[in-house]
């Protein structure tokens, strides 16, 4: 049976679906990378068509002004950050709407418009909001119909995705489900698929085995300390607060604490000192991990941030988690929604961290709790769910208006921010 790809493909021309993010910390571009991992997977089956092909961008390569995002996004983790919080949960999510338009797509972004009229995708799958709203613009000004589907990366939906223009969300919970219906997004273009995350967090593994790869103690509980990853400055406080614990983990015998710092051998380093001063045995360092899905696997327990991907990878890798740190923004939804569910358990002190190492080391039951409360959250194939959702869009007429700035009226918050 032949997929029904939209004509603007072209006679001769390999239908092309476009996955775009932003660089802006990790998490967008991992989600967008295992989306284009899924395709791949699912080529030639009735869902993604044998002749498709796949192509991830990141929307900020394609500005006039080019500008870091990494480093835009750092500048939100010290004292401004309650200023991003606000931003993140005011702006745009109460009863006056963000709906989407061309905006600023012909200013900021031509190269993406031409590389739409070049290129016609078929599909455009979106796990940022700049990259939605770069791809909103950009079908209105070609003219060219493809479908768009916003797949956001946290557990909570901010203001700026292009609600009115989007032929459907991707969500991880009901509860952003019910965020969206009073914006007037309608309960069709609404899939509860959950965050996709790379091939390998889903499936079972021997913990034996995995421990053995990273040479890690077979006999004690393994807890992964989650210290590092492209950007350092969102860990400082995370950091800081793990280190005012170490003479106690001492104490935690049973309990081996892996810790990671990403590609910061700077910081590396210092925990190697530090280990050192206060005769912490019960550790290891690992530096940069290209198979984390199998670390998780060998693992108990993590300590973490609250990052929508690197939650969601515990949750598909049957891995308990303490979110460390107060959080702001995204990772302030994270965190109460995880907790409201009893998926995971929140310190935001030192202190708080070792009583709640201290009661999951005297109480190693409570970790099953954990694992079966997340269970409720925990959606591993949502790649391959994002993927048929789209597909089934592709082909289908829409008819579309052009918007320079589309603000539209919606109806009370389901949930107070």
């Amino acid at each position: 049976m032949t997929h029904p790809i939209a004509n603007n493909s072209g006679k001769g021309v390999r239908p092309l679906i476009t996955v775009m993010h932003a660089s802006v910390g990790s998490g967008h571009r991992a989600a967008a990378l295992a989306i284009s991992e899924a395709v791949e997977r699912m080529r030639g089956t009735g869902s993604v068509p044998a002749q498709a092909e796949v192509e991830v961008l990141d929307v900020l390569d394609f500005g006039r002004i080019r500008f870091d995002g990494n480093k835009t996004a750092s500048s939100f983790t010290g004292a401004t950050r309650p200023i991003y919080d606000i931003s993140w949960r005011y702006t745009l999510t109460g009863r006056l709407l963000w709906g989407g338009g061309t905006g600023w797509s012909d200013v900021m972004f031509p190269a993406f418009n031409e590389y739409v009229r070049r290129k016609r995708p078929v599909a455009m799958i979106c796990t940022h909001i700049t990259a939605a709203n770069v791809a909103v613009g950009a079908r209105m000004i070609t003219g060219l119909d493809y479908p768009i589907v916003c797949v956001p990366t946290d557990y909570e939906i901010e203001g700026w995705w292009p609600h009115r223009e989007t032929d459907l969300f991707c969500v991880a919970t009901d509860f952003m489900a019910e965020t969206l219906r009073p914006r007037k997004v309608p309960a069709d273009r609404i899939k509860i698929t959950g965050i996709p995350v790379r091939h390998g967090f889903e499936s079972e593994a021997d913990k034996l085995h995995c421990r053995a790869q990273f040479d890690l103690p077979k006999d004690k509980q393994i807890v992964l300390v989650m210290a590092g990853a492209s950007l350092p400055q969102p860990y400082v406080r995370f950091r800081a607060a793990m280190e005012q614990t170490l003479p106690f983990l001492c104490d935690l015998e049973n309990m081996h604490f892996v810790f990671l710092p990403g590609r910061d051998k700077e910081y590396s380093a210092k925990l190697r000192d530090l280990f050192f001063e206060v005769g912490f045995t019960n550790a290891s360092i690992l530096d940069y991990v290209n198979d984390m899905a199998s670390l998780m696997h060998a693992a108990n327990l993590a300590i973490l941030k609250s990052g929508g991907l690197t939650i969601t990878e515990c949750l598909c890798a049957r891995v308990p988690m303490v979110l460390l740190g107060k959080s702001y923004g995204q990772e302030k939804a994270n965190t109460t929604l995880l907790t409201s569910y009893g998926a995971s358990m929140h310190a935001t002190t030192a202190t708080e961290l070792v009583s709640i190492l201290n009661r999951l080391y005297h109480h190693p039951e409570s970790l099953n709790a954990l694992l079966v409360n997340a269970d409720a959250l925990r959606r591993p194939r949502a790649a391959e769910a994002i993927i048929e959702a789209t597909m089934g869009l592709v082909g289908v007429p829409i008819e579309r208006e052009r918007h320079f700035a589309r603000f539209y009226w919606g109806g009370r918050p389901a949930h107070v921010r």
